[in-house]
């Protein structure tokens, strides 16, 4: 059993000093969560790490880069989150130094440290176990750690079940060239495309050899217990311990099932659309339905200031517009629709889940595509300009909708979405009247400025805003 040394009234701590003359490495406890918090965070947590764009699934440490360098305004930093499960993870090493902060799971992580250098290792193997330190954390706990460049380290869980991950930890590396890194990596680094197994180096087969033949259960390492609330060893320590294993079994299993999603909100002036009196000229919305009598025709457009939306071209603006209506489609208009499918599916009239406007997007229909993969009933691309025709014959109406891009200058960008209507008989007339007012003021506005700012992710720059209005 741990002996207790000392009680400290600040945040529990220990510098294990390296034995290569290197930084020391440096552990600290900040607070203690409830009971299963940390099984509960884990499963959260990972679960959006998984959803990151950055993602990487390797050496059984799991990450996500969430911020990466920017040489060119001279920070060589990056952030990361990373998680390690409950079979913890393999012996390694970075070049730089690392800073991270974690939350422990519900069965308490153990944090395993050797100071030893490549030069010691490779001269007597043995030393590597020479310079071993072992931490232990407490369940459901939030801790610091710091050390330098080359400290070789393995993070294990404390409870020797197997049923609670041993930590998930946000990462900050202050130096992403630091260290000796070879020159593929270096330059890996300087493209912001390293990542954190790119960035290690596992244990050389001399030391792997050793420690097959003594596995670290039946060696004896000096180790320093951290702890809150309870003297580590003690029966109130225990019993403790006991009780955040059980609740976390709980809270982790509710936290699989329920998963993980999270919400944005921005109050910068969002880019507003407005409303033309006519199609613009040149659109291929004035080539369509000439034969019928229009009984509803709307434009709408959102004009965007980005150079760099410019240099991608019209036509490859024009796709991800598309890709827009489908991936950030607005929740008010799936529900107008999901009430509109119900009341017309005995009518035999066409549903679809996607706002009427773009609704054709989703069609089976591939004679005509666009960009190879969006069905269109007429496209006409040119080094400015980029425009597909949607549509759709149905019993009670036709509908035909025009999706522009055009080029304006050299940093403006024009998006379009037109819709024109021919009523085929007097309940195509009562159904146009009765969506007439909540088309224009808001389905198709709002699908358009909704699809816009999926493609450019928000850009700070675009034309001052206006309400939604008329021009003639």
């Amino acid at each position: 059993m741990l002996e207790l040394k000392r009680v400290t009234r600040t945040f529990p701590s220990v510098s294990i000093a390296s034995q290569s003359g290197g930084l020391p490495v440096e552990v600290a406890l900040i607070t203690q969560l409830g009971h299963g918090a940390g099984d509960h965070i884990y499963q959260g947590a990972i679960a959006r790490q998984q959803a990151h764009t950055e993602f990487v699934d390797e050496l059984e440490e799991p990450s996500a880069k969430l911020a990466g360098t920017d040489f060119t305004k001279g920070d060589a930093t990056s952030l990361y989150s990373f998680a390690v499960g409950p079979n913890g993870h393999p012996f390694h090493r970075h070049a730089g130094h690392r800073v991270f902060t974690a939350i422990s799971g519900s069965g308490g992580a153990q944090l395993r440290f050797s100071t030893a250098s490549p030069q010691e290792i490779a001269a007597h193997p043995q030393h590597f176990f020479d310079c071993l330190h072992f931490v232990n954390i407490p369940p459901d706990c939030l801790f610091t750690v710091r050390f330098g460049g080359e400290t070789w380290h393995q993070f294990w869980p404390l409870a020797h079940n197997k049923l609670h991950p041993t930590f998930f930890a946000l990462s900050c590396h202050t130096d992403e060239l630091g260290g000796n890194l070879s020159p593929e990596l270096r330059q890996q680094v300087l493209a912001n495309q390293a990542t954190i197994p790119a960035l290690t180096e596992l244990l050389p087969t001399t030391v792997m050899a050793l420690l097959e033949q003594t596995p670290l259960e039946r060696r004896t390492v000096n180790t320093t217990a951290l702890s809150l609330d309870a003297p580590p060893g003690s029966l109130q320590a225990l019993l403790c311990q006991a009780a955040r294993c059980s609740t976390g079994l709980l809270r982790g299993a509710w936290g699989r099932w329920r998963g993980a999603q999270g919400y944005l909100a921005d109050n910068r002036p969002r880019p507003q659309v407005m409303a033309l009196g006519q199609p613009p000229h040149g659109s291929l919305l004035l080539t369509q339905l000439q034969a019928h009598t229009l009984h509803h025709e709307d434009t709408f457009c959102l004009v965007l200031v980005d150079r760099n939306l410019v240099r991608l071209g019209p036509a490859a603006l024009l796709s991800k517009l598309l890709q827009g209506f489908l991936d950030n489609p607005p929740a008010g208009v799936g529900r107008m629709m999901a009430l509109r499918n119900v009341l017309v599916r005995p009518m035999g009239l066409r549903t679809s889940p996607l706002g009427c406007p773009v609704s054709s997007l989703l069609s089976k229909d591939c004679s005509l595509l666009f960009d190879q993969r969006f069905p269109v009933l007429d496209q006409a691309v040119s080094s400015n300009q980029a425009q597909v025709v949607l549509g759709a014959d149905d019993k009670h109406l036709l509908f035909r909708s025009c999706v522009g891009v055009s080029i304006i200058g050299d940093d403006q960008v024009c998006f379009t979405l037109g819709t024109r209507v021919h009523c085929k008989n007097l309940f195509g007339r009562f159904y146009m009247a009765a969506i007439n007012r909540v088309h224009r003021s808001y389905i198709t506005p709002t699908m358009l400025q909704l699809a816009v700012e999926h493609l450019s992710g928000m850009p700070d720059q675009f034309i001052a805003p206006l309400p939604l209005q008329t021009q003639s």
